[in-house]
């Protein structure tokens, strides 16, 4: 497979897991990432999360598969200018790092674009680029809150609850990736590099689009919903044998065979359900006491095959074993096996891209720290003597021992 980022170079100054989940996406598709790594501990997300069996960390495997590694002390002068050299080499700049911060290293857009004009740089920050709060930091639980999400999440009389995954820094990561493509293809037309600003916070207001612009047009708050039901054919039930299924239908579709599937033809002649507003507004909490009633009479997975074959779309929910055994998660490739030299290959998640009918694939794991600093260097113009100097100056690691 040829990946469609095959021969473009990202130098990613990314910890943690907004940043370094949006180079490994451009790894996936086939960019050269180099992670830029702090020469003694490198990116705090390595240690995080171990699993001591394998010796591998989810959290860093996860965000940082197929990158090269290059340790550096970016505030000894000389690890900067390793840095720009690299840069020279490079398509993209990538960092979630503080702006403030980045510029305290002298790594600004103007010093990376004066060391490479045709630079693409990203700054993914956590509240965006201007204001009087753009460089305060922010983790994921943060921006969910501040954007609005915990509002909505979870029961009517739950407190405000986050999303059980970090969706604010993973839709954060899509966006910056969505920036760094979008730069590549400006650069394409206009041959000149350019700055592109993405955040948390935005990018979690860009996630509830359609839900804010409804506030702004009505001036109505949304109200949580009992098992996040908008209507009955839009909810979570359970099944007789205790497992859930959910009902995901925006159409006034098939009402006459649904009623058939649940063993219930006579609720097509009730006349509080013989229009799709009485069955979805005006007596919506009847409808859904019957349709609770009816699904205990069978397992979960046999409502959603009835349902599905009815044409009222269903799925069930799954946890993550049930997940990872999905055969629709097998033929499409999203869980990838993939090898770990001295141990049995690992499963990881892949970006769920395929290319020509081929799921883009995950080559290897994450680099160790420094793993390929010396690589780099040469690559970008260093002898191996320079090499051997800045190591004994410090400026670039991993330290010996």
């Amino acid at each position: 497979m040829r990946r469609p980022l095959e021969g473009i170079r990202v130098l990613d100054l990314t910890i943690w897991q907004q940043g370094t989940y949006a180079s490994a996406v451009l790894a996936d598709l086939g960019a050269d990432v180099i992670k830029v790594e702090e020469r003694r501990s490198g990116d705090p997300g390595r240690h995080f999360d171990v699993a001591p069996e394998l010796g591998l960390s989810a959290y860093f495997e996860a965000h940082n598969r197929g990158k090269r590694s290059v340790a550096l002390d970016l505030k000894h002068e000389h690890g900067r200018e390793a840095l720009l050299a690299i840069a020279r080499g490079a398509d993209v700049f990538l960092t979630n790092f503080r702006a403030a911060a980045v510029e305290r290293l002298g790594l600004g857009y103007d010093a990376l674009a004066a060391a490479n004009p045709r630079i693409v740089y990203v700054q993914a920050s956590g509240h965006g680029a201007y204001g009087d709060e753009a460089d305060l930091g922010s983790f994921d639980i943060l921006a969910q809150a501040r954007s609005g999400l915990m509002s909505v999440t979870g029961e009517p009389d739950d407190p405000p609850l986050p999303a059980g995954v970090p969706v604010a820094d993973q839709v954060g990561a899509l966006h910056a990736a969505v920036a760094v493509l979008a730069g590549l293809l400006g650069r394409g037309a206009t041959g000149r590099g350019m700055r592109l600003d993405t955040s948390l916070l935005g990018s979690q207001l860009s996630l509830q689009a359609f839900n804010i612009t409804r506030h702004l047009f009505t001036g109505q708050l949304p109200q949580r919903r009992e098992r996040g039901g908008a209507t009955p054919f839009w909810r979570a039930y359970r099944g007789g044998d205790g497992h859930w299924f959910v009902i995901g239908m925006l159409l006034d579709r098939g009402w006459p065979a649904v009623a058939g599937v649940i063993g219930r033809p006579e609720l097509t002649a009730d006349a509080r359900f013989d229009t799709y507003r009485k069955r979805t507004v005006e007596h919506a909490a009847e409808l859904v006491a019957l349709l609770d009633e009816t699904f205990l009479g069978a397992p979960a997975g046999e409502w959603v095959a009835r349902l599905n074959a009815a044409g009222m779309f269903a799925a069930p929910v799954q946890d993550y074993a049930e997940v990872a055994a999905d055969p629709q998660v097998a033929a499409n490739g999203y869980i990838q096996q993939v090898p770990h030299p001295g141990y049995d290959p690992v499963r990881i998640v892949g970006t769920g891209i395929a290319v020509d009918g081929e799921p883009v694939p995950i080559e290897r794991l994450a680099p160790q720290l420094g793993e390929h600093t010396e690589d780099v260097l040469l690559e970008a113009g260093y002898s191996w003597d320079d090499v051997v100097r800045l190591r004994g100056e410090g400026a670039i690691g991993p330290p010996a021992g």
